[in-house]
């Protein structure tokens, strides 16, 4: 069996519920085109620019979270090595560097096969897991790349949990 031959009408477009999502919750959003939705988030650490993209063929809806943080070439190695550090701790997405842009990204995307419908708790979950692992990990990509530290040093630090009160 071919994949074509398992091809399905879908009812609605999953970009649709993004939409429904961004603007019950009064999230500034722009919808570039049907299959496309941008969606404009403020963090702890930075701004996060999360994209939303339907790509029908592989019924999938696919997340892109990219923050503002250039890695300069003489750092991408160490950047290299840190991502893989951080994508073993990670169950669902992960993080991956643009190399020309010189750019981080948290990627993931959700299967939606045989027709299936997106949820709105399925896209606000994986915008939640997209913001939380970019919060999670930011401080250790800024340590390699501007405190030099190595992958490892970097990681350890921004894993670093204080417990109880002072």
């Amino acid at each position: 069996m071919q994949f074509d031959d398992m091809a399905v009408l879908r009812q609605s477009n999953p970009v649709d519920v993004i939409e429904w999502v961004a603007t019950s919750r009064e999230w500034a959003f722009e919808r570039s085109c049907e299959d496309e939705l941008a969606v404009a988030v403020a963090g702890v650490w930075t701004d996060y620019s999360v994209s939303f993209s339907w790509i029908d063929d592989m019924e999938a809806l696919h997340l892109a979270c990219a923050f503002d943080l250039k890695v300069p070439p003489h750092r991408q190695a160490e950047i290299q090595t840190l991502l893989a550090r951080i994508n073993e701790k990670l169950v669902v997405g992960h993080f991956d560097l643009w190399r020309k842009e010189g750019a981080v990204m948290f990627r993931h995307s959700l299967l939606l096969s045989n027709g299936l419908d997106a949820t709105s708790g399925q896209a606000e979950r994986m915008l939640a897991m997209a913001l939380e692992s970019c919060e999670r990990f930011y401080q250790a990509f800024q340590f390699v790349i501007w405190a030099d530290k190595s992958a490892e040093e970097a990681l350890s630090a921004s894993m670093f949990e204080t417990v109880g009160e002072a």
